[in-house]
């Protein structure tokens, strides 16, 4: 077994990328031993440029996992703490989009929105959960969206996988308070991330739903455009880490935190009104 020197250990999901990317040099900076993950080995560059320019490329290790197959999960996992002994935090991160109005998205591509953003969080969580049991401690940490407080049209699919991780956290956190095991709900907005690249977008052609789909794609691209830096979400993950006990919910970015409020105290027809008057 190879020693970490005292530094905790970090597992992060889709870690290319965006949130992933930047919660991984915000953990080493930190002081963790941080296992990067990616399905695309060809994608650390970027990763490891940014650590070698913040001096943590020391504490950053790439490793190829694919969530999608549980075998490689169970491998990539089982090495990991054959190495380090442990796993102190895992983040739930990677994911993509799959976008359009829910009549034009064929059914396959609903099993690979929730293969991805879904089973995949379960299988990596369920392969990390005897070692953290083990341990008596540990944080787990799941990425959903403002899209799983409230489900917007031409967003079916996300928002549907992302509800379900709702759902999952929510039990998984009962099931696990007695083994001092945290689980954490970040909720983040829009941020300037890169994920449009990753959208998965369908529409018919001639679609009797363009209008709508139209208006909303232009709200959407503002949205975009004028997004905060992601790096606040990857802080917000720095202060749940250090947090004793840390909350269920951590919503990051306005216009999530919005939503959010909208949802909680709103009547649904309100919200119904007011998203179409927004969105379409």
């Amino acid at each position: 077994m190879e020693s970490t020197g005292g530094r905790p250990v970090a597992l992060i999901t889709g870690a290319s990328s965006g949130f992933g990317l930047l919660t991984a040099i915000a953990l080493a900076q930190e002081g963790y031993h941080v296992i990067a993950t990616m399905r695309d080995m060809g994608k650390q560059d970027k990763l490891l440029s940014m650590a070698g320019e913040k001096a943590v490329l020391d504490r950053i290790e790439v490793m190829e996992m694919d969530f999608t197959r549980e075998e490689q999960v169970d491998l990539a996992i089982g090495e990991t703490v054959g190495r380090w002994g442990r796993i102190d935090v895992l983040v739930n991160n990677a994911g993509y989009a799959v976008m359009g109005v829910v009549e034009e998205i064929p059914v396959k591509d609903w099993h690979a929105q929730f293969a991805t953003n879904f089973f995949g969080t379960v299988a990596v969580t369920k392969a990390v959960l005897p070692h953290m049991r083990r341990q008596a401690q540990g944080k787990i940490i799941n990425i959903s969206s403002g899209a799983g407080i409230i489900g917007f049209s031409n967003t079916g699919p996300y928002s549907a996988s992302k509800f379900a991780v709702e759902g999952f956290s929510e039990a998984l956190r009962l099931e696990l308070l007695a083994f001092n095991i945290a689980v954490v709900l970040v909720q983040p907005g829009t941020y300037n991330t890169g994920i449009a690249e990753k959208h998965d977008y369908h529409q018919a052609p001639d679609s009797p739903y363009a209008k709508m789909t139209d208006a909303f794609n232009r709200f959407n691209k503002k949205s975009e455009d004028n997004a905060p830096d992601p790096i606040h979400v990857a802080r917000t993950i720095v202060k749940i880490v250090k947090a004793r006990h840390p909350k269920l919910r951590y919503t990051c970015g306005s216009d999530a935190k919005l939503i959010a409020i909208m949802k909680r105290w709103l009547p649904w027809s309100l919200i119904e009104w007011m998203l179409r008057k927004i969105l379409h």
